[in-house]
């Protein structure tokens, strides 16, 4: 109490740094995401920052614009200083690894989510696609559509390719014709994305119903069918991915959108990080966990299914 008692006198003030220092630790983590604006990555950040404060960490936060080399960049900044851990959404280019491999030898464990590498020997969580995807094409043919389009993403993207594996299935799960004419893909700027609703609609036979990579895509998509005068749900259908909260607020909505639950993907990552951090005060010689996850994804339905 004497001690305490002079050191609030003196206007003593706890020097964190030096502890930080002895406990070789900076109780802080890396996020790097893709762009914050986007509201599944906003709230897959207040899934992060939950877990973190529960356990009295700091977050160091950078977006990579999607731009491998600015993720790379970030992940050298990070290392420089010395985050305990961090985690990883990947952009749309990256399509390979030893950035994140090389953080190895600095004892920073890499926990990924929602966009994962194509690798094996990785701690992640991701959103089973599956189940969404699934549903999304039962109900278009229980409408009645066909002949049902795919606008894909980027090819670099882990995602794509497995949105496109799971088309595959779910087409033969319901006895559908396979037509490549149908599947187009956009590398998620604007105009590639109205450029690859436009080419669907100048087919010959146009697809009745589009299944769409993300709703930031449909927005597009919506805009360069509506100039078309055609009816959003009328004259095309549309189910996409994420489940974003504007379409509470717009006119034209798709009949429905797979939610791929951002803040859970990102909580348990958060919570697989901290294991690793706490493994990494083991004794050397002690191999880490493997830690992976899959979450089921559910298509959410609207109740609106017209729009001009």
């Amino acid at each position: 109490m004497r001690v305490q008692n002079v050191a609030k006198e003196l206007g003593y003030e706890v020097n964190r740094s030096a502890i930080h220092f002895k406990e070789r630790k900076t109780y802080s983590i890396g996020v790097i995401i893709p762009n914050l604006s986007e509201p599944f990555f906003s709230s897959a950040l207040t899934g992060i920052e939950d877990a973190v404060e529960a356990n009295n960490y700091n977050v160091i936060i950078g977006q990579s614009l999607e731009s491998f080399e600015r993720e790379k960049r970030i992940v050298e900044n990070m290392k420089d200083h010395r985050v305990d851990g961090i985690l990883v959404s990947l952009t749309k280019e990256t399509s390979s690894y030893e950035h994140f491999d090389g953080l190895k030898k600095y004892n920073i464990p890499v926990v990924f989510f929602d966009r994962i590498p194509s690798k094996k020997n990785i701690n992640y969580v991701a959103c089973n696609l599956v189940s969404g995807m699934l549903q999304a094409v039962t109900k278009l043919v229980s409408l009645g559509h066909k002949r049902i389009g795919l606008i894909n993403g980027p090819a670099k993207l882990a995602a794509t390719l497995q949105r496109l594996e799971i088309y595959y299935k779910c087409l033969k799960a319901h006895e559908l014709q396979l037509d490549h004419e149908v599947i187009v893909s956009t590398s998620l700027s604007k105009a590639d994305n109205r450029r690859a609703m436009t080419q669907l609609l100048d087919i010959a036979e146009p697809p009745t119903a589009v299944i769409v990579f993300n709703d930031y895509v449909l927005l597009d998509c919506i805009a360069t069918v509506k100039a078309r005068g055609l009816v959003i749900n009328q004259d095309v259908s549309f189910i996409s991915f994420a489940n974003l909260p504007i379409w509470e607020y717009m006119d034209s909505v798709p009949l429905a959108s797979i939610e791929q639950f951002a803040y859970q993907q990102s909580s348990m990552a958060t919570d697989f990080l901290f294991q690793l951090i706490k493994h990494a005060g083991n004794p050397a010689g002690t191999e880490p966990p493997l830690l992976q996850h899959i979450i089921d994804s559910e298509m959410i339905e609207y109740t609106r299914t017209s729009g001009q």
